[in-house]
């Protein structure tokens, strides 16, 4: 049954009983309106605002740590036919990684989207319900930044594929998402300005060819925990698959391999409910996390000379990650 038949039923077993409990009470000639509210668009309509802090983050061909303060929003939404999520961040790096013509720390821009259509709405049927799977939905979505230190990268990456959505305990949830990844860049060190003879880049754009991705995230609340210590356990993991030539299309350099984009675990305190209530709840969130990000961007850390020599390090991140969130 759909939302709508549903709620169409609600008003109408609504109506008999009322009907019932008052006609001996209401003039022969007159008949109860019922008014019917229109269904909302968006089942659920979720917006946030982030402030966190990476102590050490990195930066491909950095040298040395990068600290970051990263400025997030983010939507959710979810309405018939699935669910829409978009997420863009601010990070503003310290002076380690400058901007270009200065000492200042650089800032660059991140934005995610991702869209789901399930087929149990699509279809409307339960088919893809089958034990701990809820559903399974077709997914598409991308990235897309901009950063203005030396490298000045442009990504632009799409993709589609499969998301299978199991249940967790305490109405948690697990989303695995096998995808085709296909990316478009930018390196300014590649361009003809900068080279100044061929082989280069008239424009810097870098081209890679198709590959695969992997997106995991997870929810789950800490039920077993007294209601006063209201805390929940989330993560994501991102696997994308080699995309050829670090410097495609040039012939030059060395070749890409999976990269691993990782924040496996993230322990949040609902704040605002522990202080004023379930009616509050996730109005205020406080959280640390772990992150873990191995060949960043694709670029070999073992064998690139972005990454070794005096670079090493630079294409790997271990680093605590802590912040405050605030839902309007």
């Amino acid at each position: 049954m759909t939302l709508g038949s549903k709620v169409s039923a609600a008003l109408f077993i609504s109506t008999i009983c009322l009907g019932s409990a008052f006609a001996a009470d209401m003039p022969a000639k007159v008949k109860p309106v019922v008014t019917v509210p229109e269904n909302p668009f968006f089942l659920v309509n979720d917006n946030r605002l982030s402030y966190s802090y990476i102590f050490n983050g990195t930066a491909p061909g950095v040298t040395g740590k990068t600290a970051k303060q990263v400025y997030n929003f983010t939507h959710f939404d979810v309405w018939a036919y699935g669910t829409n999520f978009f997420s863009i961040s601010v990070n503003k790096s310290d002076h380690n990684d400058p901007a270009v013509g200065g000492t200042a720390g650089s800032t660059e821009f991140y934005g995610i989207l991702r869209s789901t259509f399930g087929f149990n709405q699509i279809f409307d049927t339960k088919a893809f319900s089958v034990g701990p799977l809820r559903n399974v939905s077709f997914v598409i979505g991308g990235d897309a930044n901009t950063h203005n230190n030396a490298v000045h990268p442009a990504k632009r990456l799409g993709l589609a594929g499969l998301q299978f959505q199991f249940g967790l305990p305490y109405k948690g949830f697990l989303n695995i998402s096998p995808m085709v990844a296909k990316e478009l860049n930018h390196n300014a060190f590649l361009s003809c300005a900068t080279l100044g003879a061929p082989p280069c880049l008239v424009d810097g754009n870098t081209r890679y060819k198709t590959s695969w991705a992997l997106e995991i995230n997870y929810y789950m609340d800490l039920g077993f925990l007294p209601d006063y210590l209201p805390i929940s356990i989330s993560g994501r993991a991102g696997f994308y698959g080699p995309k050829g030539n670090q410097n495609s299309p040039l012939n030059t350099g060395v070749a890409t391999v999976t990269e691993i984009n990782t924040e496996p675990v993230r322990l949040t305190l609902d704040a605002s409910k522990m202080i004023w209530g379930p009616k509050y709840s996730h109005f205020t969130d406080v959280w640390v996390a772990y992150r873990y990000w191995q060949n960043k961007f694709g670029i070999d850390h073992a064998r690139s000379p972005t990454c070794t020599g005096l670079r090493a390090g630079s294409c790997t991140e271990e680093s605590l990650h802590a912040g405050i969130t605030v839902k309007f």
